[in-house]
Formats: C-alpha cells, sequence, structure tokens
C-alpha cells in the first residue's frame, strides 16, 4: 500500500483521538505576541535593495520579543554590511496562502528586488490540501514577480512539525506528514524557476531552541533563517545592479 494510503488510514483510524488532542492544544496554548520593532524603514550602507518579508506568524518574529532578533532582523543584520536595504514586513499571525494573496493584492505596484516567503504552516493546520496550496503558491510567486517585479525569491520549506514539543502524539506525527507532502511539493515547484531559490529547514529542531510556547521559532532559528536567506539573496548579486537566476 502507498504511503498516503497508510497515512489516510491511520488519519482516518486515529481522527477522533486527534480532534481532541488538536482542541485541547488549541485552547490551552501559550499564546506569543508579534515583537515590537519598526516593519518597515531602511537600513545599512551599499548597493540599494529593496526586500519583502512575507507570511504567518513566525515570518512575524512570534517567538522572540523585538524584530531585531526576528526573521527580518537577522535577515537585515546579514544584509546591511553591503546593501542599503529598504525593507517590508507582511506577515501576520494565522495567516495562510490565500489570505496573504489577498492581502499583497491590495497593495500598490512597487519595484522590490527580493522577497522572503515563510508560509505553509497555517495551510496544514487548517485543512487545506496540497493541491491547493501549491496553486496559491504559485499565484503568489506570480503575483509578486510581475506585479512587485521580484527578481529573487526565498521560498522557505515546511519544518518538521512532528517534533514541535507542543504537539502531542499522535497529532504532531500527522500534521507532521502533510507537512513533510506540502514540503517535497515546494521543493518541486521551486526546481528550475528563474526567479525561485528554496530555503531548506535543515536545524535539528532541539526543544530549547524553540521559543516558550512549543511552536514558534527561538532567537538561535530566527538567526539562522535570516543568516541563510541573506546568503542567497547576495549570492544572486553581482553587486552591478544585475540580479542572476536563482534557478
Amino acid at each position: 500500500m502507498p504511503a498516503y494510503a497508510l497515512d489516510l488510514t491511520a488519519r482516518v483510524t486515529l481522527a477522533p483521538v486527534i480532534l481532541g488532542q488538536a482542541v485541547y492544544t488549541a485552547k490551552t496554548s501559550l499564546k506569543l505576541p508579534e515583537p515590537s520593532g519598526s516593519r518597515h524603514g531602511t537600513t545599512g550602507q551599499g548597493q540599494p535593495l529593496s526586500l519583502f518579508i512575507i507570511g504567518d506568524s513566525s515570518a512575524a518574529g512570534v517567538g522572540v520579543e523585538q524584530q531585531s532578533d526576528a526573521l527580518l532582523g537577522q535577515t537585515l543584520a546579514a544584509l546591511s554590511p553591503d546593501f542599503r536595504v529598504s525593507y517590508q514586513l507582511h506577515a501576520k499571525t494565522g495567516a495562510t496562502t490565500g489570505q496573504t494573496l489577498q492581502r499583497l493584492a491590495k497593495l500598490p505596484a512597487q519595484s522590490v528586488d527580493a522577497a522572503v516567503i515563510g508560509l505553509g504552516v497555517n495551510d496544514v493546520t487548517k485543512g487545506c490540501t496540497r493541491g491547493k496550496w501549491i496553486a496559491q503558491t504559485q499565484e503568489l510567486i506570480a503575483l509578486l514577480t510581475d506585479k512587485f517585479g521580484v527578481k529573487h525569491i526565498c521560498l522557505t520549506g515546511l519544518p518538521p512539525l512532528s517534533r514541535f514539543p507542543l504537539l502531542p502524539q499522535p497529532l504532531g506525527w500527522v500534521v507532521g506528514r502533510q507537512a513533510a507532502r506540502f514540503d517535497d511539493a515546494s521543493r518541486q515547484l521551486a526546481a528550475g524557476h528563474p526567479h525561485v531559490d528554496r530555503i531548506t529547514f535543515d536545524m535539528d529542531l532541539r526543544p530549547e531552541m524553540m521559543a516558550r510556547d512549543g511552536y514558534h521559532p527561538g532567537p538561535e532559528i530566527y538567526a539562522r533563517w535570516g543568516q541563510l536567506c541573506a546568503a542567497r539573496i547576495a549570492a544572486h548579486w553581482d553587486h552591478t545592479g544585475r540580479w542572476m537566476s536563482a534557478g
């Protein structure tokens, strides 16, 4: 029997337990706020670079207290020695890919060089199908390249939800398996795309590296994530104002 069929059988069999765990976890989990700090501005020195950070609560920095310690701040810290970065953070707790599409579609057209996307976890936990999520991600990429002229997109892969301390088993196993399928699909989507560079969550997510809620990244994870994104962006810039293909 194919792996997906086995997963589906297990999900149906365990449905009463999974539903109960999901409801209890949602009610009792620690709710952390988005960090304080500027969500738009200009910093650094060197070649001009405009940047969007797009996504859900993790892209917004939930798990740390200041934006300087979040994905935005860590990406800017790594880029600012060589780039004069004009940045905007478009991320919100609970955001799905479809909701993010709607918000970005309402923004005025403008020229943006690079974008970092951190989405997908809420799509998994809210029951979005993999096919629908991939279609929406493709639409998001098209919106960024067509409306905003984005030349380089860092598409972040989904983290291993099964290892999040907050999630009890078998709930963690079920959402983790679905997240892994989403992650595989995003890898295929990014392969060969001229504007997309995929960022893989290959860190060992030890409990002490996570935020107090056991669900969001802690400072160490944000630092690594931001450094990876900055390195990929810088690697595709030839310092004459010309961008090289991400594919």
